[in-house]
């Protein structure tokens, strides 16, 4: 068998572990991570590359019913990938006790695809096997899925799991990305979603879905060994902004220095961080504001 290259998209509700299970196959943060729904915005590609096989997977926003212009981009964004992808990873929550409605309409739209669809069972380190096989049962009556994986993210074991699985449905063919790339975001990209995940660990929840971030500045200085990043977080109301800002400036004083340690252990590089907040009413569906930040 010769080298096998292609793609393969995550999809699935808010919330059941698709950027976690990213950066477990990857070994590298490429996705930001949040108990709060919705966090990925964007479609964000991980690549894989070994001697025998290059998987890209493509990680999605969680499929759910648009409340405004940016949840009707992120809707957008995710159900576009289904028809450009050699094999769906479809993921639910082993903490269901039956198929919800969500998921139901996610089943019926695979149902009209021509792609292979594997299902993936995740958080199973949360109930018992017993339980378990019920919820199996009724997925496999639901719908004729190549494979069912019972998976952890959490564990490393899936890794091996998931790729070996994945890469029989891949083609032969030539590499697509340079084998040592892991991902093709942009840096100032990669750092966004990093400020943009600290304020998602350490803000109410009233906020966070209000929040979008911009790098204004990223500017690599040789002679000093830097990187001097500046950016905008916008949010939709000022009580939000006050929020954000904190008390003598410690919240966001807090946020700009988890996100510059995470930044410089990902560039490999000393990071100088500058955070400004503003705020921009109902930005989430202003057509020009998530070009800039973007979202289209």
């Amino acid at each position: 068998m010769g080298f096998r290259s292609g793609f393969a998209t995550i999809i699935g509700r808010p919330n059941v572990g698709k950027s976690t299970l990213l950066n477990l196959l990857t070994g590298e943060k490429i996705s930001i991570i949040s108990s709060k729904p919705q966090t990925t915005r964007n479609t964000i590609k991980a690549i894989i590359t070994t001697d025998e096989y290059q998987v890209v997977f493509i990680d999605t926003p969680g499929l759910h019913r648009p409340r405004n212009k940016l949840g009707d981009y992120m809707q957008k964004s995710a159900i576009s990938t289904l028809d450009e992808v050699d094999v769906i990873l479809y993921m639910v929550e082993a903490t269901d006790k039956t198929i919800g409605p969500g998921d139901r309409e996610i089943i019926e739209m695979l149902k009209k695809l021509s792609t292979p669809v594997i299902l993936l069972i995740n958080k199973i380190d949360l109930v018992s096997k017993p339980a378990l096989l019920p919820l199996i049962d009724e997925y496999s009556k639901e719908m004729n899925f190549e494979h069912i994986i019972p998976v952890s993210a959490l564990d490393i074991e899936t890794k091996e799991l998931v790729l070996r699985e994945t890469v029989k449905y891949l083609p032969e063919g030539p590499a697509y990305y340079p084998a040592d790339m892991v991902t093709d975001q942009q840096e100032r990209f990669l750092v966004q979603e990093l400020i943009r995940e600290k304020i998602l660990h350490l803000v109410s929840d009233e906020v966070p879905h209000g929040v979008g971030v911009e790098v204004i500045l990223f500017k690599e200085i040789p002679e000093k060994e830097l990187i001097e990043i500046h950016a905008n977080i916008y949010c939709e109301k000022e009580s939000h902004k006050g929020i954000l800002i904190g008390k003598n400036g410690e919240m966001l004083k807090k946020i700009g220095t988890l996100a510059r340690q995470d930044a410089e252990r990902l560039l490999g590089s000393k990071i100088f961080l500058k955070l400004w907040v503003k705020t921009k009413e109902d930005w989430r569906n202003s057509d020009y504001v998530l070009r800039e930040l973007g979202y289209k």
